[in-house]
């Protein structure tokens, strides 16, 4: 009997999972039984060990209630949140060549999708186009806690991956060159910006990092090779002539970054909703781009190679057991998030 009739015929095929069954905030979280997902041509079924969480769980937790009325998602209720897992592989379609039963994995499921089949789960079915093996020399924490913001650090930096349209500018994202340039990475110390500082400083960038004081010894041990402490400086006022700023924090106040940069530079605005400084940025001959992630298995693959050999370390601000997602949504809530949070399942 192959390992795949042999797990079907052996499985559940209840699970335990985290749902919502209506917008709102950490409440909502429900830890309850779901069926285990059937796996379709070119997907994997994963036995879920972790999983790293991302601001786009709350947003969607939330009803994404930032966004225009037509923007926000009409969701099919009952939903599983989350992207980022890493795991072990159970079973594969009958197609799937590129990996077996019994493969550690990490991966971003499905983005910027949802529905009965996300991250915080016990199972979990994936395309295998999303996938790759999981570095070895990290655990399975810090693999989950990779794939999104990892992913966008990448495709802001070093390689774009996709075509997807951008709603927010017309414009295919392009990343600039880093090396012997000075970058500013704002909100440094949280999910996204710790990998863009260790990826830009690979590339061999003059950082600087902005966060709060606290996290400073962090941030050097990253690379930071200058740091600005926000609460008792305003990095703005005090830095000039950069080449780069990528705003991790983003939003409304990004605008505020025009200024350091020399001619020709470029703000990346990690979260780039409520900018409105373009006229701002065409006067000052400044270059304002950002793009949305998107699941790129080969890139995943890439970037094992630089986990396993320690170029990018993760960091993980805390972990909380699946059924206390809850509680890892009001750890969020409070901010001031150093590196990732993460679930054990």
């Amino acid at each position: 009997m192959s390992l795949n009739l042999e797990y079907k015929n052996n499985r559940s095929t209840v699970m335990k999972a985290i749902r919502q069954h209506e917008f709102g905030g950490p409440e909502v979280l429900q830890y309850e039984d779901a069926p285990i997902p059937e796996i379709i041509k070119g997907e994997v079924l994963i036995k879920v060990k972790a999983i790293g969480l991302n601001p786009p769980d709350w947003y969607l937790r939330d009803g994404y209630k930032m966004l225009p009325p037509e923007w926000q998602p009409k969701v099919p209720f009952p939903i599983i949140l989350g992207t980022d897992i890493s795991g072990v592989i159970v079973e594969v379609a009958e197609d799937v060549k590129e990996f077996s039963i019994g493969d550690e994995v990490y991966a971003m499921v499905r983005f910027p999708s949802y529905g009965p089949s996300q991250a915080y789960a016990e199972y979990v079915s994936v395309s295998v186009a999303e996938i790759a093996l999981k570095p070895k020399n990290i655990d399975f924490v810090q693999a989950a806690a990779a794939p999104m913001s990892l992913l966008t650090a990448w495709q802001f930096l070093i390689d774009l991956g996709h075509d997807e349209p951008n709603p927010l500018q017309p414009n295919r994202h392009e990343p600039v060159s880093l090396s012997g340039k000075k970058v500013l990475v704002n909100g440094a110390a949280g999910g996204v910006g710790h990998f863009v500082l260790q990826l830009a400083k690979w590339k061999g960038a003059h950082v600087i990092a902005v966060a709060s004081g606290k996290h400073e010894n962090l941030l050097r041990e990253l690379g930071a090779d200058e740091f600005i402490d926000y609460t008792k400086d305003t990095a703005e006022n005090i830095v000039s002539d950069i080449d780069l700023v990528v705003d991790c924090v983003g939003g409304a106040t990004t605008g505020r970054f025009l200024k350091t940069l020399k001619k020709g530079g470029a703000l990346f605005p990690i979260f780039p909703l409520g900018f409105s400084d373009t006229d701002e940025a065409e006067k000052l001959g400044v270059i304002v781009s950002a793009t949305q992630v998107r699941s790129n298995g080969s890139q995943l693959l890439e970037l094992a190679d630089l986990l396993d050999n320690g170029t990018i370390k993760v960091v993980v601000d805390s972990v909380f057991s699946l059924a206390d997602a809850q509680k890892a949504h009001e750890r969020a809530a409070k901010g001031h998030i150093q590196g990732k949070i993460a679930l054990t399942v």
